[in-house]
């Protein structure tokens, strides 16, 4: 997957930076797969704003994406690969040998035509989906579940992968993207490969007014607010507003957030780097 310079024949244009769309395949999603969405602006139901920055934005509609992989033995050939505004990653639509449809994930290298598999006797090659327990020591995947059967939560963005480094009784030593070493069952699924549209980092807004088409509003910094609204509000002139924090007075800055009394801390070897 590649990225797009564009030439600055306008002020917009300039710094603009997209990823290309050589790699896919069909324009127009599966009906059958896709629903209707609605977007909230921010507010709750009661109509008042809980999330400041939310509003506008393109129209979209959701696909539905596979991330449990439960049709164990039945092989699926990869029919197209296509752009989600969902999410950072491209996703694949599978035809199963049944005739169900589903999406996936598309890692990276997956290709058109291309037969995946689930369960625990497929193959350990890109794309198929495995329990961590079939997964050879050493495999770079993604797409992991937490818990046997909740469907993959972990390693989901575009270009993202993990490492399967070791075992330990029923447990698989995963090392996730932010640098944490973590244990998991080994009967959760997980599939190989990295995900795709790696070059996704690379790319640039050029201007405000793309921001507006993902349905982000401005954001205004905390220093350039009164006292009444902000803890960094206030003074003459640009004072700096001292430490960092948010509207609740909590350091953004260095403070560890993670409550000491949690039950997956268990299962923590190393902590992600700061």
């Amino acid at each position: 997957m590649a990225v797009r310079k564009l030439k600055p024949t306008t002020p917009g244009q300039r710094h603009k930076i997209i990823g290309a769309f050589d790699k896919i395949t069909a324009s127009a999603p599966e009906k059958s797969l896709v629903t209707g969405k609605t977007r909230s602006g921010g507010r709750n139901n009661e109509g008042h704003l809980t999330m400041r920055y939310i509003g506008g934005g393109h129209k979209k509609k959701y696909r539905f994406v596979d991330f449990k992989r439960t049709k164990d033995g039945v092989p699926a050939v990869v029919k197209s690969i296509e752009y989600d505004p969902n999410r950072s990653a491209r996703i694949a639509l599978l035809y199963y040998v049944d005739g169900e449809k589903s999406y996936i994930v598309a890692p990276n290298g997956l290709e058109v035509g291309q037969t995946l598999m689930s369960g625990e006797n497929a193959a350990p090659e890109i794309g198929n989906a495995l329990p961590l327990q079939n997964i050879p020591i050493g495999t770079i995947i993604h797409n992991i579940e937490l818990r046997p059967g909740q469907g993959a939560a972990l390693v989901r963005s575009a270009g993202a992968f993990a490492q399967l480094t070791s075992r330990e009784g029923k447990y698989a030593i995963i090392k996730l993207p932010s640098g944490e070493t973590r244990k998991i069952l080994s009967t959760c699924k997980a599939t190989i490969g990295s995900v795709g549209n790696s070059d996704h980092a690379l790319e640039k807004s050029g201007k405000a007014g793309r921001s507006r088409w993902l349905g982000i509003r401005p954001r205004n910094r905390g220093v350039v607010m009164n006292p009444v609204d902000h803890p960094m509000g206030g003074g003459e002139g640009r004072q700096s507003g001292g430490h960092p924090r948010s509207r609740k007075g909590l350091y953004s800055k260095g403070l560890k957030t993670r409550s000491k009394k949690k039950a997956s801390t268990k299962y923590i070897i190393e902590r992600r780097k700061k």
